[in-house]
């Protein structure tokens, strides 16, 4: 069978591309005229939400039935507010709260903003339970390491986003929470037994598809229990047979960023996005990385030589396509007039915020409900600051899902509240000969604010911490990450999340503002 022009526009429309510029080039264009079956937007594409619609405008002009995704989770994976830090916390922050209608509140928030800028569909939530404290690609991405919880709360989100007229996506199928190894980067095993499965990871997407979730990602990770050859992106076993057959999903079914190594390392991006498809996947996310026309035709090439080769049974592709296409034609309900939430992120992250001092560190007059923690004596005053402190704010490297230019941390939101704080931010590459004088000696005589980013998963942190500590025992941290030991400083503040607003959160508390 020959690359016919019929065989080429099937294997189009299921491609999901991204591209660079916050204007959609040439190729892009002409592609989506021809029939491609959507796009995918990150925050290279994003300036401002007027300038995104803008853009989505003109793809809709070229293609009125387009698909156009992105991955806005809220919190640290943020693509619309990339630039400033986002304006709510992430799935960690409000598991923490455990208030569903907070959460269908906040995700509804969201939901406007992608209406408004004309995206369909949303890939989130994040439906993974974090049972691995040391996760080095979910952690506060998700909800909790609770399956109950985590599945009221998928639920919740799902019902959220939906009200707003944008298709949620629950990820990444069957769960990748109990796995310590990023598939950006490698290929994650989840050795779980069926039963573990049934109990632990699936739930949350069993709720998802009784919220009526049209969407659902795949996640590229090894699950033996189903199939130990195979991800599961790549296999029929449990993207058909699992997901279609067991758990009774009939919506579309996406892949993960189908260039990340787990799949592609070793099939290359046109075998893997085919053998994606062969295994019950409708759409091929593709362009984190590789967000080129020269990409695009090699995916679309391999899937119809697939087809033609026998790997691709072409029913399965026209299949795939006519789902791709029903689902951008639907036209998403019409939420009822209602006035925004302004400020529930917030809202939110103000209720996630925890604290816990020491014996002998007093904190302000009211907050008798929070943690205490046996300790030094003799730290009174801990909270609220009695001067503009000095902030040492300690920076480890992310995870690629998380874009690396997103502003975080709580120093520039004490700035804002108390002039005169000196903020510093250190690396790993910072502190290997040691503790850098201006780390301490810009606190002398003044409060020391120490900010740290899932310190538990970073020796480096630990050790400096546990240095500055030692000689400035009223120091205060603050936890922006997930949280480990809460017993370190006079006061240990947790946000459960990097947002903007979280760091606002911690900046409240710590200048008095408001009483934890």
């Amino acid at each position: 069978m020959r690359r016919s022009a019929d065989l080429l526009r099937l294997a189009d429309t299921v491609l999901l591309p991204g591209f660079l510029g916050t204007a959609a080039p040439d190729w892009v264009r002409r592609r989506v005229a021809g029939g491609l079956g959507g796009v995918v937007l990150f925050s290279r594409n994003v300036a401002t939400l007027d300038q995104l619609a803008g853009l989505t405008a003109v793809l809709r002009a070229d293609n009125p039935g387009l698909l156009v995704g992105i991955d806005e989770e809220a919190g640290d994976v943020t693509r619309l507010e990339a630039r400033t830090g986002s304006s709510r916390p992430g799935n960690y922050a409000l598991g923490v709260v455990d208030d569903e209608e907070l959460t269908e509140r906040v995700a509804a928030d969201v939901g406007r903003d992608l209406r408004t800028a004309g995206i369909t569909l949303d890939f989130a939530p994040a439906a993974d339970v974090n049972s691995n404290p040391g996760n080095p690609v979910i952690g506060l991405r998700s909800f909790g390491a609770d399956p109950a919880l985590v599945a009221r709360h998928t639920a919740a989100w799902v019902r959220g986003l939906q009200s707003a007229g944008v298709a949620a996506c629950a990820k990444h199928f069957p769960g990748h929470g109990d796995t310590a190894v990023d598939s950006h980067h490698g290929v994650p095993r989840l050795t779980a037994s069926r039963e573990r499965l049934a109990e632990v990871e699936l739930p949350p997407f069993l709720a998802a598809v009784r919220a009526g979730v049209r969407a659902i990602m795949t996640g590229h990770l090894l699950v033996p229990a189903y199939d130990g050859e195979r991800p599961a992106t790549l296999s029929p076993r449990i993207l058909t047979g699992l997901l279609r057959t067991e758990l009774g999903f009939e919506g579309l079914v996406v892949t993960d960023g189908i260039e990340m190594a787990a799949v592609s390392g070793a099939y290359g991006l046109g075998e893997a996005s085919a053998r994606a498809v062969a295994a019950g996947a409708d759409a091929v996310c593709v362009g984190g990385e590789n967000a080129d026309e020269a990409t695009a035709d090699l995916i679309r090439d391999a899937i119809a030589d697939a087809v033609a080769g026998g790997l691709l049974p072409e029913e399965r592709l026209a299949e795939a396509a006519g789902r791709v296409r029903a689902f951008a034609s639907t036209p998403a309900p019409i939420p009822p007039t209602v006035a925004g939430a302004d400020g529930i992120g917030l809202v939110a992250a103000r209720r996630a915020v925890r604290v816990t001092w020491r014996d002998g560190a007093a904190g302000p007059a009211g907050a008798a409900g929070a943690d205490r923690v046996t300790g030094t004596a003799g730290l009174a005053g801990a909270l609220p600051l009695a001067a503009a402190p000095h902030v040492v704010e300690l920076a480890p490297e992310t995870n690629l899902a998380i874009d690396r230019g997103t502003p975080w941390g709580a120093g520039d939101a004490l700035t804002a509240l108390m002039p005169g704080t000196t903020v510093l931010r250190l690396r790993e590459q910072d502190v290997r000969d040691g503790l850098p004088e201006r780390a301490l000696g810009g606190a002398a005589g003044r409060p020391l604010v120490i900010v740290v980013r899932d310190a538990h998963r970073h020796p480096w942190q630990i050790d400096l911490l546990e240095r500055m500590l030692a000689a400035r025992p009223d120091g205060i941290v603050v936890e922006m990450g997930l949280p480990g030991r809460t017993d370190l400083g006079a006061a240990h503040i947790a946000t459960h999340g990097a947002a903007r607003v979280c760091g606002q959160a911690a900046a409240e508390i710590l200048t008095g503002l408001r009483v934890p």
